[in-house]
This record gives structure tokens, sequence and C-alpha cells, in this order.
């Protein structure tokens, strides 16, 4: 009996798929494991769970549904060894399936699953298994400690595949300064003396486009593959605004503090198509 949860995206899909197999393996007493054979493919992204203390094994081949995607070899050795072991859950849209959560017996999620409706009931275990494997590097470790002596706000920028992505931009589109400059205002105005600290994978278009005469931090993205240690910084501010962003998401919602108070965008997806109406929690503001 097994629970496997199919990985693949950046690292903020990456945790909301880990976060429905954890929360359905441990409803069900059930080992949950990690297939990770379409990271092998996925040229954007690098599997980056690892820089957390998760609970999870690798799924081996034979264990994961035959499915199209599998790639010939992989479907005729399934085929050969007759072995079909988990029930494929497909998720059928993005909004929380309650269905989900009644599951028994073994699984394999295939899917984003991007609400916490799937893992609030065990909401400390997963900020927990999120917890950092290693200490921060020196130089985030300096931030962390300006980001304590202040009322800290982050802000988090988007735009990388958003930009140059013709699929990404269609579906997400980006935000504009002038909702980072609203964001900030109605931010500003329920926070004492906020400093910004201000994450972005386009720090020159961040910097250039963000002004402010609140106290600005422009926090340097590194090329370490440490990007974890960037959303813990996100989670020690005090209060967020996030883009339209699983990373920025996990980084508000990491903040484990029931008083913090996060700044959303309205509109989460550009594409009429997509329903994100349990994406964000009900606590946090939309603007």
């Amino acid at each position: 009996m097994v629970v496997i949860t199919h990985i693949v995206g950046g690292l903020g899909n990456q945790m909301f798929q880990y976060a429905v197999g954890r929360s359905l393996s441990v409803s069900t007493g059930q080992t949950l494991k990690l297939d990770l054979a379409s990271m092998k493919k996925y040229t954007r992204r690098e599997f980056s769970l690892q820089q957390f203390n998760i609970h999870a094994d690798l799924a081996r081949p034979h264990e994961t549904p035959v499915t199209r995607s599998r790639g010939f070899l992989r479907r005729a050795f399934q085929l050969i060894q007759r072995q079909s072991p988990c029930q494929h859950i497909i998720e059928k849209a993005h909004t929380f399936d309650p269905t989900v959560m009644s599951l028994g017996g073994s699984l394999y999620f295939d899917g984003y699953w991007q609400s916490e409706k799937y893992f609030a009931s065990i909401a400390n275990t997963i900020r927990s298994d999120f917890s950092l494997a290693a200490p921060l590097s020196s130089g985030r470790e300096a931030i962390l400690s300006h980001i304590r002596t202040t009322n800290a706000v982050s802000v988090h920028v988007r735009r990388g595949d958003y930009v140059t992505n013709p699929s990404a931009n269609a579906t997400h589109g980006t935000i504009e300064p002038g909702w980072y400059e609203a964001a900030m205002q109605r931010m500003a105005e329920r926070t004492d003396d906020p400093s910004f600290f201000v994450f972005s994978d386009d720090p020159a278009w961040a910097q250039q486009n963000l002004k402010s005469s609140w106290k600005m931090t422009f926090v340097e993205p590194q090329q370490d593959g440490r990007d974890g240690e960037d959303m813990h910084l996100m989670a020690a501010c005090r209060n967020h605004i996030t883009a339209n962003s699983t990373f920025s998401w996990w980084g508000a919602w990491l903040n484990a503090n029931p008083a913090k108070h996060v700044i959303a965008p309205l509109h989460w997806f550009r594409s009429p198509l997509h329903d994100d109406k349990d994406l964000i929690p009900a606590t946090w503001e939309r603007v």
C-alpha cells in the first residue's frame, strides 16, 4: 500500500504535489513516494525538494501507472510486469476536489493540486517537512538578520518564463508596477514603518519599476540551486505581497503567524479557463 505523487514543474509546484501526497499518506497510514520520471525530461527546472526535510521515498518504475507520457520502454516494461498497483488520480480542474480526501488504497496523484484545502489538516506537519535541511548560506543569513530588525514585508516579482514563454504568458500574465504600488500602499496603511524586501527573478526590472518612498531592500537572486532558502527568507517576513506565483504563495504560507497580512493578486490567471477560487487562502486579501 503506497501513495505516489507525480512531480513536475518549479519548486512551488513540486511543493503542492508533495503536500497532497503527504496529506493522504498521513490519513491512510501509507508510505509516500515521489515519481521523478517527468523531472528527468523537464528542462526548465530541477527537482528541488531535497532542500527540505521531506518524508518520502522514490517510486520505482513498476510502481507507477502505465500512461502515454511515460515513454515506450517504460510502458513496455510495466506491461510485461503486468502490474498496475495504484489507482490513477488525475486532477480534473484547478479547484479543490473534496472526494480526493476520502480515497483509500494505493494511490497515484497526477496534477498540480494548488489548494491548501488538501493539506490544511496537517499544516504543522507540512511546515515541518518544508523546513530547511541545511543552514542558510552566509549571504542569506545576513539578509535574515536584517529582516528580523525591521517590520519586514516580502514582495515577490515573478517574470522569467511569464515574459519569455508565450504559453506561460497567456496563462498567467505578469503583474504591472501599478499593482505593486497599490499593494504596498495598502500594506503601509496596515503596518507601522514597513520595510519592503523585494525578491525577483528579474532584479533589474524590479529596481527600475518598483519606486517607493518606503524603505526597500532588493534581494539579489543566487544561482546556487538553493532557492528554498530565498523562500524561507520570504517566510521570515511579518507580512507578504505575493506575485501570481506558487513560489511566493509558499513564501507567505510558510509563515505560521496567524496575525500576518498577505496581499495577493485579484486575478491569479490571465486565462479565463482557470478557476483560482480555492488557490488563495480565505484569510488573504486579494487586490
